[in-house]
């Protein structure tokens, strides 16, 4: 059976940082080379993913914009949000993307449900969304974008835990014009939420486990 990624502690790193970390990370890794998760907060940034158009990204003001070579289109990253990319070999674990994402959407999913919230897929949109009053898939809660090079994955998803959502409204989220965007500390509407660094390493715990299943 192939090794359970190695999860790394949260860190607080720029995300032009950690994108150049990942890319290096990717190009000198071995066969043999472990899977690993890294945890990380970022400083506020929207990036761009290899297809974003600019039209989505609206009125960015004083936040910084990266372009990167993710999937997907425009996203916010700042403090309050947890982080994990997934450096993981897909050849190794015969995994294929489409597989890998609903695999991190799961573990999404089983997060926010042990903290009391109900979350789902969207069909066609990926990434995890709370429930809407109509049972449909509703508010954002967490985005999943992922980079392969060399049959291995970098990039992964943000979950947002307990941050400022004003700046995505100066974005279409992932490209969808009025879309809604939420934490998990609003969707607890008043119920205890755990530290940030606990809700980060329980996702990280989680990502790794689902890489097992």
């Amino acid at each position: 059976m192939t090794a359970r990624p190695l999860v790394r502690p949260l860190v607080r790193i720029a995300c032009a940082d950690a994108v150049g970390k990942m890319r290096l990370f990717t190009a000198q890794r071995e066969p043999d080379t472990p899977d690993e998760i890294w945890l990380v907060e970022h400083d506020p940034v929207f990036t761009m993913g290899i297809a974003a158009r600019p039209e989505h990204l609206l009125s960015p003001g004083n936040i910084a914009v990266l372009q990167t070579e993710r999937g997907g289109q425009v996203t916010y990253h700042g403090p309050g949000q947890a982080v994990a990319y997934l450096m993981i070999d897909l050849k190794r674990r015969s995994l294929l993307v489409r597989e890998l994402v609903r695999r991190i959407e799961q573990a999404v999913i089983e997060l926010a449900a042990s903290l009391g919230v109900a979350a789902t897929r969207r069909e066609g949109a990926p990434g995890v969304y709370v429930y809407a009053a109509s049972g449909a898939p509703g508010a954002k809660l967490a985005s999943v974008g992922i980079k392969v090079s060399r049959g291995c994955s970098y990039h992964g998803v943000a979950l947002n835990a307990d941050m400022d959502l004003e700046p995505f409204s100066r974005i279409n989220p992932c490209g969808y014009p009025g879309m809604p965007v939420t934490d998990l500390r609003r969707e607890l509407g008043g119920r205890p939420l755990p530290a940030f660094d606990a809700i980060a390493r329980l996702l990280g715990e989680t990502l790794a486990d689902t890489m097992e299943a």
